[in-house]
Parts: C-alpha cells; structure tokens; sequence
C-alpha cells in the first residue's frame, strides 16, 4: 500500500501530449484507492470555459498564469494523484513547485501520441502541422520533463492500467515509512 505524507501529492504525472497523464492517473488513483486531480480540468472549472477558448479569447500568457495557479493549489491541497497539463513543467515557478514531490514522466513517442489524441483542434498548441509541432515541443520539452521527473515511465504500447502499476511499484520503492 501506497501512503502520501501529510503534505503532499503520492504522485505528480507530467508529460506531453497524447502521453496518456490524466488517463494514467485514474487508472493509479483507481488502483491505489486515492483520489485524482488533473489541473487542466481544474483551470476549465475555475475559468468556465475549456482550454482551447481560454487561448483563442485570453491568450497563453493567461492560460499559463491560470494554469500555475491551478499547480500550487494542487500540489499544496490534493493528496492523492495530481496529472499535470504538458505544459505546466516548462513554467520555471512551477519546476520550483515541484522540487520535493514524487513525479512520474510518461514518455511517449509521436506514433502512440497521434493514435492517443489524433492531434485535433481541441490541442491548441498543436493546431498547425500537429506532427512537426509534437517533434518540436518534445525537443524544448524533453530536458525539463526529465529534470524534474523521480520516475520516467515509457508508455509505449502499453495499457493505463499496465503503466499504472507499474508507478504504483515505483511509489512502493519511494513511500515515506
């Protein structure tokens, strides 16, 4: 059994799009019997309106602004399973937020990527040449998932539920005693 410590999440997901991060989680949260946070659904909620309308009517720079804020209250509130938007770990006062914490990396090729979110509209930031702005992302993305993350966990042709036990034997290996 996995225990989280008084003051904070058992595990922070982060990784880019199409990674499977809130699918993961439930699926870990499910297994661990712990409650699940995404925070892009947490921005929806507290903006009233979905991510892509966020961009198209208040811009990035609000997005991110909204999107750091629904990190520090999840990292500071939730105890359970906390899935991070792709983006948020780029945020420098976000990487300062997650020093400390366990978070789990879900790599992901681009083939299982374009097959998990098939690089629609609802993806703003992937709305003009999806593959080639995937490529691009993960180039910058890459180095920051990997410098923040406890865990990376390969996702590649795996199922939630198998990727899910498996950060579930690393948090065994990482519980506080």
């Amino acid at each position: 059994m996995v225990t989280t410590t008084a003051d904070r999440p058992a595990a922070v997901i982060i990784g880019p799009p199409g990674s499977g991060k809130t699918t993961v989680a439930t699926a870990l949260g499910r297994l661990l019997g712990l409650p699940v946070l995404d925070t892009d659904a947490l921005v929806e909620s507290v903006a009233g309106a979905t991510i892509s309308d966020i961009f198209v009517t208040s811009g990035e720079p609000t997005f991110r602004a909204m999107e750091r804020e629904a990190v520090a209250q999840a990292l500071a509130e939730e105890r359970g399973v906390v899935a991070l938007g792709g983006g948020a770990p780029i945020d420098l006062a976000t990487r300062a937020l997650l020093a400390g914490h366990t978070v789990v990396f879900l790599d992901v090729g681009i083939a299982d990527a374009a097959r998990r979110i098939g690089f629609d509209a609802s993806r703003p930031l992937l709305a003009v040449n999806p593959r080639a702005t995937w490529v691009a992302m993960m180039k910058e993305r890459r180095p920051v998932y990997e410098a923040v993350a406890t865990h990376r966990v390969d996702t590649a042709g795996r199922t939630p539920e198998d990727v899910a036990a498996e950060i579930a034997g690393l948090l065994v290996g990482t519980a506080a005693p």
